[in-house]
């Protein structure tokens, strides 16, 4: 008998939640960041390194996928667990962010959105039940509802026809999706940085009953305080016995201000770009190893950490690698990145357990502030 996916809340803090989702392929710590495999790669890492920095679950993305090497191929070689090796739960989104950002030639109607691919030109054709499909041949253990996202700042007319057509968009998804044992499908909160676009969507979704529920169309140009404003009104409104994910977020910050209004999941691009671009996350805050004062600095970029990456190479050497060009820069920084984050949901989801997130979230924040030049 196949193990049914759920939802347990552990413990609160505020707002704050420490919960636990819970899938035939795995469990789900929560709050939780998933690591960004937007071609079944998390980019510059093996997979088993991500696995053992605590990831429980990484995110893969239609879209990239549809296009390169296609769903069917991925299904015929067994899947995208198996083709990519990361035998823990996979969560994939619909492909609209990327249809609406990447895409040319869009052209969106009632049944779906026909585009050309930023690639190679071909045509494609997206409805909310390709997008389904495309996913259950990945063989994603959770998978999105097809949503239209618009960049901010948006006229409210604009705001208002998207999300509308987005929650048209999950009835269909869902009625695709159908039963699932195992698996779940998430309906997409939007509405921009209108709240009572909001608070209508998350309602209508709240009514269809669906295991999970994301919070999208933010982190697409917005100020912070925004994005912060929305999740102060969406949330509340959401189920408090179903799992949260705010899409596409994002800075450690963004992380742990948006723990403490009571979301459960993250994924972002950010720690494995900026890697690649010679930034490193830690706990004395961002550290840019493109700067010539790193050129003769012994430290390693945390003394204290678990990592490899972060403990047993000095500044001046990966100062050296980033100002070369080399690959190793771009693995050794990512490494560190994802352990930074990492640790970071690991200290929230004690912190909360323990009822001191608010005195874990001022810590972490002064040792942001005081920076890394404290620890000569």
């Amino acid at each position: 008998m196949t193990k049914e996916f759920s939802f347990k809340l552990i413990a609160t803090d505020g707002k704050a939640r420490r919960g636990e989702i819970s899938m035939p392929r795995g469990n789900v710590r929560t709050p939780a960041f998933m690591p960004v495999g937007t071609a079944g790669t998390v980019k510059a890492m093996y997979m088993d390194q991500v696995r053992d920095l605590g990831a429980d679950i990484i995110l893969g993305n239609t879209y990239h996928l549809m296009l390169r090497p296609g769903a069917e191929r991925v299904a015929k070689l067994g899947g995208l667990h198996t083709f990519s090796t990361w035998q823990g739960p996979i969560l994939t989104d619909s492909g609209g962010f990327q249809v609406m950002s990447l895409a040319n030639l869009r052209n969106l109607t009632e049944e779906g959105v026909r585009f050309q691919s930023h690639v190679d030109g071909s045509k494609f054709f997206l409805s909310p039940e390709r997008s389904i499909e495309i996913q259950g041949l990945l063989g994603s253990d959770i998978q999105m509802q097809l949503d239209e996202c618009i960049a901010l700042p948006a006229e409210r007319k604009e705001v208002e026809r998207a999300m509308e057509l987005s929650l048209r968009w999950a009835e269909r998804s869902a009625k695709a999706f159908g039963n699932q044992p195992g698996k779940a499908m998430y309906g997409i909160v939007q509405g921009g940085d209108i709240p009572d676009l909001r608070i209508r969507s998350a309602e209508a979704l709240a009514a269809m009953d669906m295991k999970g529920y994301s919070i999208g169309g933010l982190a697409v140009g917005e100020p912070q305080e925004t994005m912060l404003a929305m999740l102060d009104i969406t949330c509340p409104v959401l189920p408090a016995e179903k799992p949260r994910y705010l899409m596409g977020v994002g800075t450690p910050d963004d992380l742990i201000e948006s723990v403490s209004r009571g979301v459960d999941m993250f994924d972002c691009v950010m720690p494995t770009r900026a890697g690649r671009h010679g930034l490193a996350f830690t706990r004395f805050g961002k550290i840019n190893l493109r700067n010539a004062r790193h050129a003769e600095d012994p430290r390693p970029l945390d003394d204290e950490s678990n990592c490899p990456a972060s403990r047993d190479y000095s500044r001046a050497y990966l100062h050296h690698l980033v100002r070369c060009n080399e690959s190793l820069a771009g693995m050794l920084l990512t490494w560190n990145n994802l352990a930074y984050y990492q640790w970071l949901m690991q200290g929230m989801r004690d912190a909360i357990e323990a009822g001191r997130f608010e005195d874990f979230k001022a810590e972490t924040k002064e040792g942001w502030e005081r920076g890394d030049i404290t620890a000569l």
